[in-house]
């Protein structure tokens, strides 16, 4: 079993493509209809960009077709999925699906995190009509409470770090969505760290903003 989205069809190649959770971060890929060979990249954290592994064939799958998977897959949720591997003729005819051994399988912590209930209810509570995992509502609801929350005013006013404050309003906004009172730190990060996965940007970065603001705007006034 690996984790991946969901398959999603390409306009610039007959063919489907889906994210994947690798080790290493997420990555894409592509299968084509008329190929058992399939076309894998990494995604760059750093400009977003597809990065088409060295041995896939440019030929077989352009940049252009993983950019398009890139933009189509955005957002999408990861969950427990089977490997898949198309054969046949393209989409005019049934779809047969069966093992790909050339993608790796996922690892059992990260099978064990997507198949937690505060895993699934956290993506329930922010995923959109278009099933996509939305960041700016998770955001904006975690900046709501962080400006209604008297702990956390204490907290800036006592100039905690950003850490700490981020942490704090991850810990209760996920035990509250989830139902459980003692989510460890471990737990949390494995779900931090999935939710960072779906998009090669960071999760909470608008909750870290507004907490950067807060703090700057508490600062006492040099004399």
């Amino acid at each position: 079993m690996i984790i991946r989205t969901k398959l999603v069809e390409l306009s610039t190649l007959d063919a489907v493509a889906y994210r994947q959770k690798l080790r290493e971060g997420p990555g894409l890929v592509l299968l084509r209809y008329d190929s058992a060979q399939p076309g894998l990249a990494g995604i760059s954290r750093t400009t977003g960009q597809p990065l088409p592994t060295a041995n896939t064939d440019p030929s077989l799958y352009p940049l252009e077709a993983f950019q398009e998977a890139m933009e189509l897959t955005g957002g999408l949720p990861f969950s427990r999925r089977g490997k898949v591997r198309l054969r046949g003729e393209a989409p005019t005819g049934e779809t047969l699906l069966d093992e790909a051994p050339t993608v790796a399988e996922s690892s059992d912590e990260d099978l064990a995190t997507v198949d937690s209930a505060e895993y699934q209810a956290i993506v329930a509570a922010y995923t959109n009509k278009k099933g996509e995992f939305s960041y700016e509502l998770l955001n904006k609801d975690f900046i709501q409470f962080a400006n209604s929350s008297k702990v956390v005013a204490d907290l800036v006013g006592q100039q905690a770090g950003l850490d700490q404050l981020r942490d704090h309003i991850v810990k209760v906004r996920f035990e509250a969505l989830s139902g459980q009172s003692d989510l460890s730190p471990a737990r949390i990060s494995q779900i931090v760290t999935m939710l960072d996965a779906f998009s090669p940007r960071s999760v909470f970065r608008e909750l870290e903003d507004e907490l950067r603001r807060m703090l700057a705007q508490a600062r006492p006034a040099p004399n």
